[in-house]
């Protein structure tokens, strides 16, 4: 008990692990079992790291940290360094939420190697979290790699028809990425002497400025693949379709995540002035996949299709968040991180509840689901007016700040990104809602083969209680997003001090108007007015 009060966040990297190794060791012949012990094994991982992780202050310093020497790796020292702060605090949380509430919403849908695939699933999780947690380079990017590995199965034995070109994809996709990351890292480290961000980014900022662009690229495209952004996007619709439910949850709910988180945790931070140069780029390419991921999804036959394209298109404006190198703009990522962590992943689940009973995705055999299923459709509704930003649900909060990020950015493209951006909220009402009445209010469709003539019985109550959380986190988030982002207000303001953006504002969440701090000045040598206090976190 000792080792576990000293060690709390290595228990949670690494206990998931454990737990998989262990039912990888319970026969066959008992999958319930497996199946039970995974569950019950990650409920009580989220509720420890609840107890550990909440009711923390945020602060430039890390809620908690472990850090000793570990190895040296070509001469350089390596760090067993883990720690949470405001930065990932809530990924952290998340991911240790989705596990098991994936776990229980997708009880029935394998039918085959069960505990196997229980297994997988946990080290999967060990790789996320340690990824979200790690803050020596070299530590971080074992985790990084590690994580390819147990999805890369997971699409790959139970995903559909295409399962083994979508796991194939998905697996050259992301380590061609990450190969030309490791060689940045390790050209950085070099000259660093040592894998620490914090010794890093000094070594980084003395090197010739088209060096600085070069490094930062590496780690921008390793990073851009997971996102995934345009036009590196093209792995993300096939693995989503292909995968069982739980691997389509776990992926756009959390490792998604890992590419945005990136930028914010190395990528800005260690090259401050590289990322302000392609920040026009950036936010380019994040337009373009708004707005192409929401047209692509228009056009799409198939739920599980069009739930990937739009996430192409919310993790857009995470990318125009970051982009705009403003602190309400980056609270508007993080947020809408989460955001799509927990809408996107409840729409999969959705997905595969249907799938079950129906044995088909397509929109065009659906129609007339609300009468046969009113209590999913209630959900489904819920969910998808999240999914479309709709106020007091948590897609509006996160999209609208980064919207006024990128237009209060002083960029001069900032303005006119932003009102293109802005169309990418009109399309993903158009084939959210334009799917939602095909499939739900549509005729019904009564032939003998059609996917609503399968559908005999609502949700039971274990779907019940998976989605239920899942609705109260959408209403809470959107009515009190403070609650989620004052957190990271410190460490964003911290981040973003030495990017010299044309604008650099201050976004409070203080529940009272304080104020204004002093103009601070842009790299013409002209003041800039700063941003006005906000009051409870609103414009």
């Amino acid at each position: 008990m000792t080792w576990l009060n000293s060690h709390p966040l290595s228990f949670l990297v690494f206990a998931p692990a454990l737990l998989g190794f262990v039912i990888l060791a319970i026969p066959q012949t008992l999958a319930r079992l497996a199946r039970m012990v995974g569950f019950m094994g990650a409920v009580a991982i989220f509720v420890l790291s609840l107890s550990w992780l909440l009711g923390q202050s945020g602060s430039l310093a890390p809620i908690l940290a472990e850090r000793a020497p570990w190895f040296t790796l070509v001469g350089l020292p390596v760090d067993y360094s883990l720690s949470v702060d405001g930065l990932n605090l809530w990924l952290v949380l998340l991911t240790t939420f989705l596990v098991p509430l994936t776990m229980l919403g997708t009880w029935n849908s394998l039918k085959d190697r069960i505990g196997t695939f229980a297994a997988l699933f946990l080290l999967l999780e060990t790789g996320m979290l340690g990824a979200l947690m790690a803050q020596d380079l070299f530590f971080f990017y074992l985790f990084w790699e590690a994580m390819l590995i147990p999805m890369y199965f997971m699409i790959g034995v139970w995903g559909g028809d295409e399962r083994r070109y979508a796991a194939t994809k998905f697996f050259l996709y992301t380590l061609a990425g990450s190969l030309l990351w490791l060689v940045a890292l390790l050209y950085l480290a070099g000259k660093a002497g040592s894998f620490n961000p914090a010794v890093m980014g000094p070594a980084a900022s003395a090197l010739p400025f088209s060096v600085q662009c070069w490094l930062f690229l590496a780690f921008a495209v390793a990073f851009a693949i997971k996102v995934p952004l345009f036009p590196l996007h093209t792995w993300l619709p096939d693995a989503h379709v292909q995968a069982p439910t739980a691997g389509s949850v776990i992926l756009a709910g959390v490792l998604l995540k890992l590419g945005g988180y990136g930028f914010i945790r190395f990528a800005i931070p260690m090259f401050p002035a590289a990322a302000m140069h392609y920040a026009k780029p950036l936010a380019l390419l994040s337009v373009i996949a708004i707005v192409y991921g929401a047209l692509v999804a228009m056009v799409q036959r198939d739920i599980k299709k069009l739930v990937a394209y739009s996430s192409v298109s919310h993790m857009g404006f995470v990318m125009l968040g970051l982009a705009s190198f403003t602190v309400i703009g980056t609270q508007g990522a993080i947020l809408q991180m989460l955001n799509h962590g927990i809408s996107t992943g409840a729409l999969f689940l959705l997905v595969g509840m249907v799938y079950d009973r129906a044995h088909t995705r397509m929109i065009s055999d659906f129609g007339g689901v609300a009468v046969k299923m009113p209590v999913f459709t209630g959900f489904f509704l819920v969910v998808t007016l999240s999914s479309i930003g709709l106020p007091l649900t948590n897609g509006f909060v996160g999209e609208f700040w980064i919207l006024n990020g990128a237009f209060l950015s002083g960029f001069g493209w900032g303005r006119l990104y932003a009102s293109l951006a802005t169309s990418g909220v009109l399309l993903g009402a158009v084939y959210m809602l334009w799917m939602f009445k095909r499939v739900f209010w549509g005729p019904e469709n009564k032939d003998e083969g059609s996917g609503t003539h399968h559908l005999h019985s609502d949700l039971n109550a274990r779907e019940i209680a998976v989605l239920l959380p899942l609705v109260v986190l959408i209403l809470w988030m959107g009515i009190h997003p403070r609650t989620f982002v004052a957190v990271s207000e410190a460490p964003v303001v911290a981040l973003l001090k030495d990017a010299k953006a044309p604008a650099i504002r201050t976004f409070t969440l203080k529940p009272a108007v304080h104020e204004a701090p002093a103009a601070h000045p842009a790299p013409g040598g002209h003041a800039e007015p700063a941003e006005p206090a906000v009051k409870g976190g609103h414009r």
